[in-house]
């Protein structure tokens, strides 16, 4: 920020921030209202929102017609402020959206990306944000900064994408640099699970926590590590990556990244999930192996009350999940653990609390489980949570 501290200039900016914060969470106040909230007098918290209004950033919004006492001026943020993108990239499709400035999506867009597609990966990115652009009525030059997530994490040393050897035409060193050169607005990357972690903290069951791991299970394995409010994403944006890790119970993979796998994936994965389920005598259901996993843990935990092989299933689960979890917990010692993935909430509360008993006679630090709460695309949602915090900064900073 601008200015020396303590100077009017810098305060008066630290006043509209707050403002802005206050009508985010609540959607729309009065004058009189934001005064309290700040604790700033009616004529500064008038001359404040004629600031801001002249500015762009609020606008007026009706008044509180129908309730005692006079009519008074409502104000919301504009959501037309800024706009911001959110992307993410899978082996089979692109899913982007574009946020206004108060989180609201406006436009979505869907793009099927299976390996036979033609077209390298800035064409299917920039098709992608296009097609969600349109969706909101705007265009490129209107986004004011987009976040992409993907598998593995792009090295900073090389700009080259690591841990996702599954992702065709994404390892090109030019990558980041192309798509930069292409697309007008700033541009971030972040590695898929970390987004989700984002999500929710942001808006989901890690809201008030700054000290979490989030285990994703779904196509594979990973984790996202929150340490003081700060995500650690290791020398080469590698933490996490935790489908590598060798645990007992699997026999010890060598040349990981050539094999794209590793000793926690197999013991927990949704690969480990069918064996299991197979091994047991229930019925596979056919489909993409996360969706079947998915669908089997639903139904053992439907019937988690019923002695037999379903029962039988959600122990062997949960006892995988605590194996590797033991070892994150006693590195990191978190406060919360959050389960997501539509492969490690499709057991619901049943395997959450078999997870957490086993995890009591593994560990000794025992961190409270929780199953995830942005059910709807976590991984789009932190790409928009993310570009969200960035753009108000920059767009609420009237210091300058």
């Amino acid at each position: 920020m601008a200015g020396t501290p303590g100077t009017p200039r810098v305060l008066r900016a630290m006043n509209d921030r707050a403002a802005l914060d206050l009508l985010l969470e609540h959607g729309t106040l009065s004058r009189t209202r934001i005064g309290k909230l700040t604790g700033l007098s009616k004529p500064t918290a008038s001359q404040l929102l004629a600031r801001l209004e002249a500015a762009g950033l609020v606008l007026a919004t009706g008044t509180t017609a129908g309730h005692p006492g006079p009519n008074a001026q409502l104000y919301s943020v504009n959501p037309a402020a800024a706009y911001v993108a959110g992307l993410d990239v899978t082996t089979e499709r692109i899913r982007a959206a574009v946020a206004d400035i108060t989180g609201r999506t406006v436009g979505s867009f869907r793009l099927p990306t299976p390996r036979r597609r033609s077209g390298s990966a800035v064409e299917q990115v920039v098709a992608a944000l296009d097609g969600a652009v349109k969706a909101a009525g705007l265009g490129r030059p209107d986004v004011h900064r987009a976040v992409i997530g993907t598998p593995g994490a792009f090295d900073p040393s090389t700009g080259r994408l690591r841990y996702a050897s599954h992702l065709p035409g994404w390892h090109s060193p030019a990558l980041l640099d192309e798509l930069a050169a292409t697309l007008p607005m700033p541009l971030d990357y972040d590695n898929d699970v970390n987004l989700a972690a984002v999500a929710e903290q942001r808006v989901g069951a890690a809201r008030g926590h700054d000290d979490f791991v989030l285990l994703w299970n779904e196509e594979g394995i990973g984790a996202a590590l929150m340490i003081n409010g700060r995500l650690h994403r290791g020398w080469t944006g590698g933490a996490g990556e935790v489908g590598f890790l060798p645990v007992p119970g699997t026999p010890l993979v060598r040349n990981v990244t050539r094999a794209n796998n590793g000793g926690f994936q197999e013991l927990a994965g949704c690969n480990a999930v069918l064996r299991n389920a197979r091994e047991l005598g229930l019925e596979i259901p056919e489909g993409p192996l996360p969706d079947a996993a998915t669908e089997v843990l639903c139904r053992a935990a439907a019937r988690h009350e019923e002695s037999g092989p379903y029962a039988e299933l959600l122990a062997r689960c949960a006892t995988g999940m605590a194996v590797g979890l033991a070892s994150l917990v006693a590195v990191v010692d978190p406060e919360l653990i959050v389960l997501a993935g539509n492969v490690a909430v499709a057991g619901g509360e049943p395997l959450r609390a078999l997870i957490q008993s086993e995890l009591a006679e593994l560990a000794v630090p025992r961190p409270r489980l929780v199953l995830g709460t942005v059910e709807m695309h976590p991984v789009l949602t932190g790409a928009l949570e993310s570009a969200l915090a960035t753009t108000r900064d920059e767009v609420f900073d009237t210091s300058r």
